[in-house]
């Protein structure tokens, strides 16, 4: 299971992307929960510090030298995907891993070559050593730019609101345009508060609503005190929500 979770920022991607993966790791799955947005949220939701884990070193990109063929930059060949998990992503709750390029601490331009390394050591990783679980940055930017290629489902968490369901159904129309459109492009009901909205982010966006996460105050509190919701308020509606995802998407993986 590869899966990338988009949206408009503030619609719950955190919180959702975080509680999944710990409920995945729960079930016995290894799981890789992977950051490429350079502010914080990712972390708390898995019961992480924001600076619990290190950036990713300059060096482990290198530059094409004069008259080399190929991109300008690449991954270091000394560096191996797999050792590179090892090495910088840090254990979270459950026997999570959890790896991220890294947070802004002052110009954003520092983070450069790391952001150019995470995203050269995912897009390497093999299948079939973990379940990987993202958290992508707020809006349409990074989905469907080669950020979001190394998933094979994209989760789009989308709000009953008139901008999250704009921002929706221009992050399905990019996937449409995407030649290296993901197999599964699907929709996530967040913070739903009543009867018709489901069907209206569904027919909003135009595609299937795979599972709908309530509003619920105890989920909104554990993101206030910067809390993992599972460890906060394990019973709670929201999080049972998302261990309804996970076994639904779960089944789908197996019985495929």
């Amino acid at each position: 299971m590869r899966l990338a979770f988009v949206g408009k920022g503030g619609a719950g991607k955190s919180a959702i992307s975080g509680t999944f993966a710990r409920t995945l790791a729960r079930q016995g799955d290894k799981v890789l929960a992977i950051d490429s947005d350079p502010l914080p949220g990712l972390a708390f939701s898995l019961g992480l510090a924001i600076d619990h884990s290190p950036p990713i070193p300059d060096d482990a990109v290198i530059e094409r030298k004069e008259g080399e063929d190929g991109p300008r930059w690449r991954l270091n060949p000394d560096v191996d995907p797999f050792d590179a998990v090892d090495r910088w992503s840090v254990e979270a709750p459950d026997g999570v891993r959890f790896l991220q390029f890294g947070k802004i601490k002052g110009d954003p331009k520092n983070l450069w070559r790391s952001q150019m390394a995470f995203r050269f050591i995912i897009n390497k990783l093999p299948p079939g050593r973990w379940n990987v679980v993202g958290d992508l940055p707020g809006g349409t930017r990074q989905a469907f730019t080669g950020w979001g290629s190394w998933a094979n489902t994209i989760l789009i968490v989308v709000e009953p609101t008139a901008k999250s369901l704009l921002s929706g159904r221009r992050l399905a129309r990019m996937a449409d345009l995407d030649p290296e459109n993901p197999k599964r492009v699907l929709v996530v009901a967040s913070k739903v508060r009543q009867d018709g909205d489901i069907e209206m982010i569904e027919k909003g966006v135009g595609l299937e609503v795979i599972g709908a996460v309530p509003w619920d105050e105890e989920l909104a509190e554990a993101e206030r005190r910067q809390l993992a919701p599972i460890d906060f308020a394990p019973d709670c509606p929201a999080v049972l929500a998302v261990e309804s995802l996970v076994e639904r998407l779960s089944e789908e993986t197996v019985s495929s």
